[in-house]
């Protein structure tokens, strides 16, 4: 029985040593894949719900309005009810930059469980142009931003244009806790090394939320935003819809920020087991496979079933080894997160507690977002 139990991990710790240089692999094809500007610069639509105050959500909305771009683009901003704070940070948007086209839509109807897309219905009938970008109220983003998006869509075929995020921690003076490290840490050598392999070996079918950049065509031939109003990961069922109508979903090599609130262990549980469930529902066989990936903590499994011998410390030493470069090559070398140089010894810890939340996240199916307690069936939501 100990021997069947020590194949098995080192079989497992193989597996994830496998993952790590396909993640290698991803990384570096996507970092050779710089894409040379088209110049094509359409007049574009910003659609961004908002909810309440976010972390660096004003320096983000400002982020947005010193845009350097050829083509007009306006900003519009969704919110439930007028009452919302939000509303006070866009009206001082609007003061401060008086030169750039910046509504407000008031989105009073509740067309499903999810608000931001129920919001994002409502919001697209008062937008003006033929190209709309949807992202989240706390992402930041450089002065090229809008050209660089844009300019994948000069291909014809390319319905969606996407793009990868690093998670930006507490400013100096704000509380950052170990959780909240943990949590960026996880976007820039986990999350991200994820989608780098899923892109190199199937290609982009999905959408990430920190930009979904579509054209209006596009989306009518996928079906719109209202068959998701029920769906906890639109992001990832719009870009799959939009696959699905004909079109090809890009990854665009430029990098935006999300802030990461300082989160208590709660926080921290609550929204990365949203995160795995939301997966667990959009990708059943994908995730299922999920679990190998966590090499370190195999390779330390493969230590005590082996009782310590001399051959274990020699395969945790190449699986921390290549678990460091991918690190460094995605965290570092193409999201230029110093954070990652900053918490790199947290990775162990990272690698086990994602492996609880993976293990974990088929023992129920609630999720907590935004307060409210929801169960999640096949990607929909209901209110518990």
């Amino acid at each position: 029985m100990a021997l069947a139990i020590q194949v098995v991990m080192v079989l497992l710790t193989l597996s994830g040593l496998a993952y790590l240089l396909l993640a290698l692999w991803g990384a570096r094809d996507f970092g050779r894949s710089g894409r040379t500007l088209s110049g094509f610069s359409p007049d574009v639509t910003i659609l961004k719900p908002v909810k309440g105050i976010d972390p660096r959500m004003y320096a983000g909305f400002v982020s947005h309005c010193r845009q350097d771009y050829a083509g007009r683009f306006e900003l519009l901003f969704g919110v439930s009810s007028l009452s919302d704070p939000a509303v006070a940070e866009i009206e001082r948007l609007k003061a401060e930059f008086p030169d750039i086209a910046i509504r407000l839509v008031e989105c009073s109807e509740r067309l499903g469980t999810s608000g931001k897309v129920s919001n994002l219905v409502q919001m697209i009938a008062s937008g003006t142009y033929d190209y709309v970008v949807i992202n989240d109220s706390d992402i930041a983003v450089s002065s090229d931003y809008l050209t660089r998006i844009m300019s994948g869509f000069a291909d014809s075929t390319v319905g969606m244009v996407t793009a990868p995020y690093l998670g930006r921690t507490a400013d100096q003076g704000q509380a950052l806790t170990l959780w909240a490290r943990l949590e960026a840490l996880g976007i820039s050598t986990d999350f991200m090394p994820g989608v780098l392999t899923a892109r190199k070996l199937e290609g982009v079918r999905f959408g990430l939320g920190s930009t979904l950049a579509m054209s209006r065509a596009a989306l009518e031939k996928a079906g719109g935003f209202l068959p998701l109003v029920d769906f906890l990961a639109d992001d990832y069922e719009i870009g799959v819809r939009i696959v699905g109508a004909g079109y090809r979903v890009e990854l665009c090599p430029i990098v935006v920020e999300t802030s990461v609130p300082g989160y208590d262990f709660r926080g921290y549980w609550d929204h990365q087991m949203r995160w795995a469930r939301s997966t667990r529902d959009s990708r059943k066989l994908g995730y299922v496979g999920l679990g190998i990936t966590y090499a370190v903590p195999w390779a330390f499994a493969t230590m005590v079933a082996s009782g310590f011998a001399l051959w274990s410390f020699t395969l945790m030493s190449i699986v921390l080894l290549a678990r460091v470069c991918v690190a460094l090559a995605v965290g570092v070398g193409l999201l230029r997160d110093g954070q990652v140089l900053r918490d790199l010894w947290f990775l162990p810890l990272r690698d086990l507690t994602g492996l609880i939340f993976w293990a974990w996240s088929f023992a129920g199916d609630t999720v907590v977002w935004r307060g409210e307690t929801f169960r999640l069936h096949n990607g929909r939501l209901t209110r518990v």
